[in-house]
């Protein structure tokens, strides 16, 4: 099984960003106790702060050569239509996915443009959203 996290603006900078909203863990760390965790998982990771980026592998991978998307698109989750657009045009189902309740956070965040085209929303667990999300795609994948 092949699952493909693909993470958006500013995450690069977990660990050091906001540390008191996304925690103090660098996502390259994370990611190795993820991949120990699901060894049976081959999980590819991907970061963009750049949307197009994001469309471009969202369309590399959405049409089978992955089996399910992980997707923390950050501040574009609240913006792009583009991404949306892509999420919907693909056949690979994604998960989106928040390290922050962002229904606890600004107005402007609560408001998803990609929510209704993803196959489902987890968030506000910390970096544990991404283990969550993974654990919901091994078994849609295997439905």
């Amino acid at each position: 099984m092949n699952i493909t996290i693909i993470n958006g603006p500013n995450l690069n900078l977990l660990g050091v960003r906001e540390p008191g909203i996304y925690g103090s863990e660098g996502f390259e760390s994370y990611l190795k106790r993820l991949r120990s965790q699901y060894p049976e998982v081959d999980i590819e990771y991907f970061q963009s702060n750049h949307e197009g980026e994001i469309i471009d592998r969202l369309h590399e991978t959405g049409f089978g050569k992955t089996d399910g998307i992980v997707l923390n698109a950050g501040a574009y989750t609240h913006t792009s239509l583009a991404i949306a657009d892509a999420i919907a045009a693909i056949n690979t189902p994604v998960i989106e996915v928040h390290i922050s309740n962002v229904h606890a956070r600004e107005e402007i965040r609560h408001r998803s443009m990609i929510s209704n085209v993803c196959r489902g929303v987890i968030a506000g667990f910390g970096l544990d959203s991404y283990r969550l999300a993974i654990e919901a795609l091994t078994q849609i994948i295997h439905l």
